[in-house]
């Protein structure tokens, strides 16, 4: 199922649970879909400096759409 652009979902990102709201998606190679997700709350990675407001989302890693 193909999410739409300003949905909001919640997704396992790299061991973290995330949500927000689904900016845009595209079909990568090999047509696996992905998305860019304004998060709700800015993640803090330990090899960032920065809190990260914005990841990209593989369909497989989408656990609910709200």
């Amino acid at each position: 199922m193909r999410i739409q652009d300003n949905q909001r979902i919640t997704a396992n990102y790299l061991g973290t649970t995330v949500s927000g709201i689904v900016e845009s998606s595209r079909v990568k190679y090999g047509g696996e879909l992905q998305y860019t997700v304004k998060l709700d709350k800015p993640v803090q990675f330990r090899w960032r400096t920065t809190p990260s407001t914005t990841v990209l989302i593989d369909q497989k890693e989408v656990i609910q759409n709200v």
